[in-house]
């Protein structure tokens, strides 16, 4: 017997923009809050800061934050501050934190989430091009909202 999951908590940051939401993964400290950061500077909204709370609807999947961390992003240095939010927002791409990037990467890469599959790019977050890349991929790779 099989139990097919309905939903699932990702160790992952997550924004939004145009109805369309980016989740954004890592190990510890590898800059999850700070890249969501950069991109709500960019215009982008925070859905969630550190978990994610990733719900799947037919053939696509829907990002909201947990409820005890709603509306919260740490900031290191800073802290925890309260953040203007969006929820229930289909997934559109998934970025790997990573400083290992391939300079030519295939244009067909693609993460598995919930047994559907979501277009993957990887970013290195400490660079200053990082927020620009992840538009950039969302608007050129990413699922329709």
């Amino acid at each position: 017997m099989s139990i097919r999951l309905s939903s699932e908590t990702l160790h992952a940051s997550c924004v939004a923009a145009d109805g369309k939401a980016v989740l954004i993964c890592g190990p510890s400290g590898a800059g999850k809050s700070d890249l969501a950061l950069r991109l709500i500077d960019r215009g982008f909204t925070l859905v969630a800061d550190d978990q994610t709370l990733v719900r799947k609807s037919g053939d696509r999947l829907f990002a909201s934050a947990p409820a005890a961390i709603a509306g919260k992003l740490e900031i290191r240095g800073i802290g925890i501050v309260d953040m203007e939010t969006v929820g229930d927002v289909p997934i559109s791409l998934v970025v790997e934190l990573t400083s290992d990037i391939q300079r030519l990467p295939d244009d067909s890469r693609e993460r598995a989430v919930l047994g559907i599959a979501v277009p993957l790019i990887s970013v290195d977050a400490a660079t200053a091009s990082a927020p620009s890349k992840v538009a950039l991929a969302l608007d050129r790779f990413g699922r329709p909202a």
